[in-house]
């Protein structure tokens, strides 16, 4: 029989002859916060709340992203109080792009939100800086962050928003992210359909085009390509089940029911899922690809 240190393990938790604690003995940590150091976290977002370091001055174009992660992560950490919750709402609301007119709607830009201050204003012909159009994914964080802090989304001029967003959605379905010159692809799909959600306005969309695009991108072995055609992706997969949700295409008690009901494939969806998680724990975004921290939370 193997011999240990009586200290070696807490008083009350049992062990079998080798020496090894039971499982079923050890108990759990009271939060899930105990495995991470949650004040370093804090510090962190706190950092990122008043200053933009130097190796992030890049994404300044990216800023409403930025600041999406960065209150996204203080709410998650029950820390949303080390912010000035008035202070972000105005901040926010200051990159809505607003049309001039109510006809300006009908002239194909989006009138969302802008990214940053770089993307908010461009220069045109005579180097004049003049208003630039909103973009999606930009539009997406800002809600986002607005609803974080408990701003009341019913206030802002949400009929701009989802009338020109209507400008972005292509015939078969699929969302551009700017009025011209971009890509398609599902993850514009889920920034329209969480727009629209957090609105409670679905008219900046046709559903049922968006809900058609969706299943176009379900490869045969369950998972969802960004685009009908290509390979499974963890990001577009989440992407793609979350619109559907967010739509009421999938129900909450999605298990509980007989899959073939469904209008995706849920056991081939389940499964393809199941296999991303890779020999260290982690989870890969596509086959025989490395793991990552970011497909862990797709």
């Amino acid at each position: 029989m193997a011999t240990r240190d009586p200290l070696d393990f807490d008083v009350g938790v049992e062990v079998d002859e080798e020496g090894t604690p039971s499982p079923s003995s050890i108990s759990p940590p009271s939060s899930p916060l105990s495995y991470l150091d949650r004040d370093r976290h804090v510090a962190f977002f706190e950092m990122l709340y008043d200053l933009m370091p130097y190796h992030y001055q890049s994404q300044e174009i990216n800023r409403l992203t930025l600041a999406f992660f960065t209150i996204s992560g203080l709410h998650l950490l029950q820390a949303l109080d080390r912010v000035d919750k008035d202070r972000v709402a105005n901040w926010v609301l200051s990159f809505q792009a607003l049309p001039r007119s109510r006809a300006e709607l009908k002239n194909g830009q989006f009138y969302g939100f802008h990214g940053s201050r770089t993307s908010q204003f461009h220069p045109d012909e005579n180097g004049v800086s003049v208003h630039n159009a909103g973009h999606l994914a930009s539009t997406y964080c800002a809600l986002a962050i607005l609803k974080t802090v408990g701003f009341n989304l019913l206030t802002i001029d949400k009929e701009s928003i989802l009338i020109s967003m209507r400008n972005l959605q292509q015939p078969d379905g699929s969302f551009m992210p700017v009025h011209v010159g971009a890509e398609t692809d599902l993850r514009f799909v889920y920034c329209a359909a969480a727009i629209c959600f957090m609105l409670e306005d679905w008219s900046g969309m046709d559903r049922e085009k968006a809900k058609d695009y969706i299943l176009n991108c379900q490869s045969y072995d369950g998972g969802f390509g960004l685009m009908p055609g290509l390979e499974s992706h963890g990001g577009g997969t989440y992407c793609a089940v979350a619109s559907l949700r967010l739509m009421g295409y999938i129900e909450d008690d999605l298990l509980s029911k007989n899959a073939t009901s469904f209008i995706v494939n849920v056991p081939l969806l389940l499964d393809w899922c199941m296999q991303r998680q890779a020999i260290d724990g982690g989870f890969q975004g596509r086959a025989n690809k490395y793991s990552d921290t970011c497909y862990a939370f797709w």
